[in-house]
């Protein structure tokens, strides 16, 4: 059992808070990234967690034992860096097992471990390779298999993909993966890619100077973003954000973004802007939530076609709504660079709203 609890965890240099009282509750064997814009504080927290970074105020548990005041040794946990941190005049057999070795385990006992991780992570043709030998995946397993051999009770991981080429990066985020998934140990990892956030956790914190803003499972994140940061940071492509002023129209409630574009607002979305009191939201859209229109659809706004990005299965179209630009998932070959005045579908009651002030989310 791993149960990790944080609780005011807060992090100080000098006038600046780089991390603002993190509340945090990390379940046995639960797979937890946490994921923000660079200088957020994501791999500072993760450092105050291994110990590596003294804490200016809060507290640190895991099952219970507070672990403010012990070394970083012997906390039971293993880190994975992103710049692979191996020795480079060790093998790669010398490598996994120098943690062992440190323990003063018997040469016999140490030669299984390694090998019985070593064939976990297909690295038993390279035992006897120095890291200098090895393609970048080769070395970040052999960091993976560093971690692995010492049986700990949460790992760490620190961004260690970051080096690693783009397709490289897809297999071997799998790879973390299902490598947790059957260990079943409670891991915590640090990245600010967002989809690597998306496709790995069980549940995601999302941080922004510091301060976490939403913690929740990817689909609790992407669906129902707390705030605009998180929506806009949350997506690939990007949530797409408009400000428009609300208005009344022959059917209700409108939607007006200027330029003569309008867009009919569905009872309850007007509902949480009347209680809010706001006469002004800026809209969230998301790219699947916006196609070509249909003869009788409802939600149409006119647009040139600014942009065209094709992704093989589908293409991104940036079109513009209100004199912003907003992008809208198409077939591919359905529309044309330059094209002028098609028209486009807005999936009405997949739209979010956010105060125009605060951020927040209305509805």
């Amino acid at each position: 059992m791993a149960e990790l609890t944080l609780r005011g965890v807060r992090k100080r240099f000098g006038t600046v808070d780089a991390v603002k009282a993190v509340d945090l509750d990390v379940r046995d064997g639960e797979f937890v990234v946490l994921v923000g814009p660079s200088g957020c504080g994501k791999s500072t927290l993760l450092r105050m967690i291994a110990g590596l970074e003294e804490i200016s105020g809060g507290e640190i548990k895991l099952d219970g034992r507070g672990l403010n005041s012990v070394a970083p040794r012997d906390r039971d946990m293993a880190m994975v860096f992103q710049d692979y941190a191996l020795y480079p005049h060790m093998t790669v057999s010398e490598n996994l097992g120098f943690a062992l070795k440190m323990r003063d385990l018997p040469a016999q006992a140490i030669d299984a471990k390694v090998r019985e991780v070593a064939r976990m992570l297909e690295l038993e043709p390279y035992l006897e390779r120095k890291p200098r030998a090895l393609s970048g995946g080769q070395r970040q397993r052999v960091a993976l298999g560093r971690a692995l051999i010492r049986d700990p009770k949460v790992f760490l991981f620190d961004e260690p993909l970051s080096n690693l080429d783009a397709k490289l990066r897809v297999g071997m985020r799998m790879e973390i993966r299902k490598l947790q998934a059957t260990l079943g140990t409670t891991s915590i990892y640090v990245t600010h890619d967002q989809i690597e956030a998306m496709t790995m956790a069980d549940r995601i914190v999302v941080l922004k100077l510091g301060e976490v803003q939403q913690i929740g499972t990817p689909n609790e994140i992407y669906q129902r973003p707390v705030n605009s940061f998180v929506g806009t940071f949350i997506g690939s492509p990007p949530m797409s954000l408009v400000p428009a002023a609300i208005g009344a129209g022959n059917g209700g409630a409108v939607l007006d973004f200027g330029e003569g574009q309008q867009l009919l607002l569905p009872a309850d979305r007007a509902e949480a802007a009347k209680r809010a009191g706001v006469t002004r939201v800026d809209v969230g859209l998301r790219a699947e939530h916006i196609g070509l229109a249909g003869e009788d659809a409802a939600g149409v706004f006119v647009s040139d076609i600014v942009l065209l990005e094709d992704h093989g299965a589908d293409s991104i179209a940036v079109v513009r709504l209100g004199g912003r630009e907003v992008m809208a998932r198409v077939r591919p070959g359905s529309v044309q660079v330059g094209e002028k005045a098609r028209r486009f579908a807005v999936d009405l009651d997949a739209i979010h709203l956010f105060h125009p002030e605060t951020g927040m989310r209305l509805v």
